[in-house]
């Protein structure tokens, strides 16, 4: 999956001629206007320029050379990660530096986001590299911010890539790829080995022509000896609800149900690329939820890989069986920590709305890091219970338990409950239930795939594990 070279648009400052950009909010602006606008006063005043977020005026250069701009940032002393989004949007192609001393954080991230898009199935594409931001303040984030850009980038490619282009298959092409070039091992489970080995991802899969079967992705990277950190993604390349099918409304988005898996694998490869001193072990289970004569029906009692004996309620609940055989072999391999990302459920979204991913834990010191970090990278989260009272609404009259609840009420924590019956012991862990999609437009972030909590994950894990 290509993406942005975002190395064209984000350089240490060397002195090369740039057009100053001076970062402003309501508050500073008169001041300004008053120590560096002169004669150019009447010019921003005329265009009503006040310093509010997404603002952009270009003005005459104060001394030589073409022009400058002035940018709206609602609080300087808040820079948001997007708060140079709608700039580099608009702003002409050629190089920009920042005037006065300003340290960025991750302000830089939306300058470059702002200018990716998704091309592939564009006629006329894009020429040119767009503006590019010279940093003099910070220059060694530079990098970290193009890690992240690429990271948010690559899921965003990969939600918004039509399931006819992305298969199970496709996901697997694309582990093995970036596996051959990082140095990473990767083992595939499929076929007969996969319905002897992982019955609940071979079910869920089973319907899908041979062409998109079923699979477990598993990539390792690490020494053995260092603390074992699983990331695990479901990978549902397309949900039609199976025999339990969906509407039409509600399966017209459902390309990105492997947003999990997108999320799970763009923070493996930020994982290898800062070379963290972990045992990494990423999970990918990798289905088709199609509708066959193969099709796993309601009513069926599925063997999982951890032994419970599951029944299914429902087909569309589907992405909760595939996880349940991820989580039990996370466990075998003794990971210590464990996050799974999911597009789980719509009842996340009727709680939460598309912005904030429902997480749960049953860490309490890992949520608070998560919650944390959230905050800290303008990446929010927002806990959710793991309520015991609601997990006899799983309870099922023939097999241990049954794949939905008997209730319409609580379903993103019930599928939760779920998932908590595989996670190992000891271990701790947390789902993120995670949108993958951004319904409207913003700058720096168009309407489609998005990266909803990868940075907040990123960021509390990097707390935890990462060298110093």
């Amino acid at each position: 999956m290509g993406v942005t070279d975002f190395s064209l648009l984000l350089r240490p400052d060397r002195g090369e001629a740039a057009h100053p950009l001076h970062l402003v909010d309501a508050e500073l602006l008169p001041e300004w206007l008053k120590a560096n606008a002169g004669s150019r006063r009447p010019l921003v005043e005329a265009a009503r320029f006040e310093g509010k977020a997404g603002q952009l005026l270009v003005i005459p250069a104060a001394a030589g050379g073409d022009f400058e701009v002035l940018v709206g940032v609602g609080k300087l002393a808040q820079l948001s990660p997007w708060c140079l989004a709608a700039a580099a949007e608009r702003l002409p192609e050629g190089s920009y530096r920042m005037a006065g001393e300003v340290p960025l954080g991750t302000a830089a991230l939306g300058w470059l986001l702002a200018q990716h898009r998704l091309t592939r199935y564009k006629s006329k594409k894009d020429a040119g590299t767009g503006p590019r931001l010279l940093l003099s303040q910070e220059p060694a984030r530079v990098e970290e911010m193009i890690r992240l850009a690429d990271a948010t980038a690559l899921v965003r490619d990969l939600v918004d890539t039509p399931a006819a282009d992305l298969g199970p298959a496709e996901l697997e092409r694309e582990v093995r790829d970036w596996a051959a070039a990082s140095g990473v091992e990767v083992e595939v489970t499929k076929g007969d080995a996969l319905e002897q080995g992982f019955p609940m991802i071979h079910a869920v899969g089973a319907a899908a022509t041979a062409a998109r079967a079923p699979r477990l992705i598993e990539a390792f990277h690490g020494d053995p000896s260092h603390p074992r950190l699983a990331i695990i993604g479901k990978g549902v390349v397309f949900d039609s609800g199976g025999l339990d099918i969906k509407p039409a409304s509600g399966m017209r988005l459902m390309k990105k149900d492997m947003g999990g898996a997108a999320h799970a694998f763009a923070l493996a490869r930020l994982i290898v690329a800062e070379r963290w001193p972990v045992r990494l072990h990423l999970l990918i289970p990798a289905v088709e939820n199609a509708i066959s004569s193969a099709s796993f029906r309601p009513g069926d009692i599925l063997v999982s890989r951890a032994g419970l004996t599951v029944e299914v309620d429902n087909t569309d609940a589907e992405g909760r069986l595939v996880l349940g055989d991820a989580l039990t072999r996370a466990g075998e391999e003794k990971a210590e920590t464990i996050v799974d990302f999911a597009t789980l459920t719509g009842a996340a979204r009727v709680a939460l709305g598309p912005d904030l991913p429902a997480t749960f834990s049953n860490d309490e010191e890992l949520a608070g890091d998560l919650l944390a970090s959230g905050t800290e990278v303008a990446d929010p989260l927002w806990r959710m219970p793991l309520w015991d009272g609601y997990d006899e609404q799983l309870k099922s009259d023939l097999a241990d338990m049954a794949n939905s609840a008997d209730s319409p009420f609580a379903g993103s924590i019930t599928a939760a409950l779920f998932l908590r019956r595989f996670v190992p012991e000891g271990a701790r862990w947390a789902h993120l239930d995670t949108f993958a999609w951004r319904p409207a437009p913003r700058p720096g972030r168009p309407k489609g795939g998005e990266a909803l909590g990868l940075r907040a994950v990123h960021a509390a894990l990097a707390k935890r594990y990462r060298r110093k």
